[in-house]
């Protein structure tokens, strides 16, 4: 899930890995640009890739809809490993906006034990948000067993 992403060609790569993986991918506004930017276009994005994205008004809108799931935000400021998270089917990875990350707010809403970070040597700030987004992906992915992948 990308809250309220920024750029459009990290947000293109994303509909790409989404639709590569499998994954289905909730965006949830205001988005930085529209979504037929061009920028996102020259991702590569056919049309049959946006098939698995749903979009949310709001934060509340995302939550209101959900009934089941569990949910892990991605953030610099979390203390557990990605790695260490046994990733069930269902789970929900949110990733907030380049500029900023995930709000205060809603890093409360969802635990400190909820909360994963990608290992980075000390003094990095982050790492692009498409790349963040891609490690932890895939390392979910791989525990699931590759599903329906070859």
């Amino acid at each position: 899930m990308l809250f309220e992403p920024e750029i459009p060609p990290n947000t293109g790569n994303i509909i790409r890995l989404a639709a590569n993986t499998g994954s289905h991918l909730h965006l949830i506004k205001p988005f930085g640009f529209d979504l037929d930017d061009k920028r996102m276009r020259r991702a590569g994005l056919d049309y049959h890739e946006f098939a698995g994205i749903s979009q949310y008004e709001d934060w509340e809108d995302f939550m209101s809809q959900q009934d089941e799931g569990r949910f892990f935000g991605i953030s610099t400021k979390a203390t557990v490993h990605y790695s260490e998270c046994r990733f069930e089917e269902g789970d929900f990875l949110i990733f907030g906006p380049e500029t900023r990350g995930l709000p205060e707010k809603i890093r409360e809403q969802l635990g400190a034990e909820n909360l994963l970070r990608i290992p980075m040597l000390p003094d990095s700030r982050s790492l692009n948000l498409s790349n963040a987004t891609a490690v932890v992906v895939y390392e979910a992915w791989r525990q699931l067993g590759f599903a329906t992948g070859n």
